[in-house]
């Protein structure tokens, strides 16, 4: 279940801005770990249609700990049999972290034009530390 939309205003020089979602599914819920990691992978392609290289890393926030995903390319949007189809748009980048918390995980997605995302990415990093345990 989506928790909070955040819209980000494009940079200069881009036509869209980008946006942060954040979703709950409640305690044991949403997929695991790393097949929410998958996903998001599958979700951006590189010039070749594969999907585009990630960086995935480990970290935590005052001891909670979260998986995060950084990765650029054609972002081809959520799909699934619930979502209408979106068109694939280059030159975006999404950045994701699951945040493993004891009464369930947190899914926060930030996807946007890359220049869009760069620009705001110390705000998003500013998000995930504030981040605290249950």
């Amino acid at each position: 279940m989506r928790a909070a939309t955040y819209t980000v205003p494009p940079a200069a020089g881009d036509k869209a801005g980008g946006e942060c979602v954040i979703n709950y599914f409640g305690p044991g819920q949403g997929g695991t770990v790393d097949a929410n990691i998958e996903r998001w992978k599958s979700q951006v392609l590189g010039a070749d249609g594969k999907p585009a290289p990630a960086a995935v890393a480990k970290r935590a926030a005052h001891g909670v700990a979260m998986t995060t995903i950084d990765a650029s390319g054609t972002y081809t949007g959520m799909g699934g049999p619930m979502v209408s189809a979106s068109t694939p748009v280059s030159g975006y980048r999404l950045l994701g972290a699951i945040v493993q918390g004891t009464n369930g995980n947190l899914f926060i997605k930030f996807t946007g034009p890359a220049k869009t995302v760069a620009a705001n990415q110390a705000k998003y990093d500013q998000l995930l530390t504030s981040i605290a345990p249950d």
